[in-house]
């Protein structure tokens, strides 16, 4: 069944508190059928209605709009990049660290965001640390100012320090995620070129050292193995 009605569903956070946000093009069933959700309310600041997010608001969103409107949530249930789904979102390391008083921190919804994403603590440490020392780079002027002749030049420093490609690009993801997912605004950085990723010839055995490391392996079954992966061209990831 096609619906001509659609509502998408968003991920909210005012006054750090997490609500489902519903967005549609208002009409009258649809707006009927929405004030009869328990706890909703209109957001000014987005322009559309909520309400707090947990698993009965969003069972009765399904239930009161099957059959009446299309809700879609590819917007809302994303796929995760934490690695450790259970992983706790931690940021007392971040309240906690020793910091010069005159240091630029991280905005804190730049934190909100990573945390709405669900990322990884890991990839929050790193994206914290990258971009605090982009704006601080730029200290003496506002964040939302700095254009995209700044943000090569940035670059282009990293590139003379002779930091690794993986460290530059990390870098731009950095940046991009503040003016591209937390500003909301699109293509702000994509014409900056990527370093090339090096490539590297891989490490080869003689045929001398294969023999000696199957000849050193003293188990049939080993012995049976190691000789297949070699025989064959197997990658690690095939057996």
């Amino acid at each position: 069944m096609k619906f001509r009605q659609h509502i998408a569903l968003k991920h909210l956070l005012i006054d750090n508190k997490k609500y489902i946000g519903l967005q549609f093009y208002s009409n009258k069933a649809l707006d009927i059928l929405v004030k009869q959700l328990k706890n909703v309310n209109w957001s000014d600041e987005f322009n559309m209605y909520r309400v707090p997010n947990n698993k009965n608001q969003l069972d009765e969103i399904y239930n009161t709009f099957r059959g009446v409107a299309w809700v879609d949530s590819k917007y809302f249930f994303s796929h995760t990049r934490s690695k450790a789904l259970n992983e706790v979102f931690d940021v007392d390391w971040y309240r906690q660290r020793a910091r010069p008083s005159n240091y630029r921190l991280c905005p804190e919804v730049y934190l909100q965001k990573l945390e709405l994403k669900k990322y990884s603590n890991n990839t929050v440490r790193l994206y914290v640390k990258l971009f605090e020392e982009f704006i601080n780079h730029f200290f003496d002027k506002d964040i939302d100012h700095i254009n995209e002749v700044d943000i090569r030049d940035y670059l282009q420093l990293l590139i003379k320090s002779k930091r690794s490609n993986s460290y530059i690009n990390q870098s731009i993801n950095s940046i991009k995620f503040y003016y591209e997912v937390v500003m909301g605004m699109p293509n702000r950085l994509y014409r900056i070129d990527r370093p090339r990723k090096k490539k590297k010839l891989p490490v080869v055995l003689s045929k001398d050292q294969i023999k000696l490391l199957i000849d050193s392996t003293n188990n049939i079954k080993h012995k049976c193995i190691v000789s297949l992966l070699y025989s064959s061209g197997l990658r690690r990831g095939e057996y």
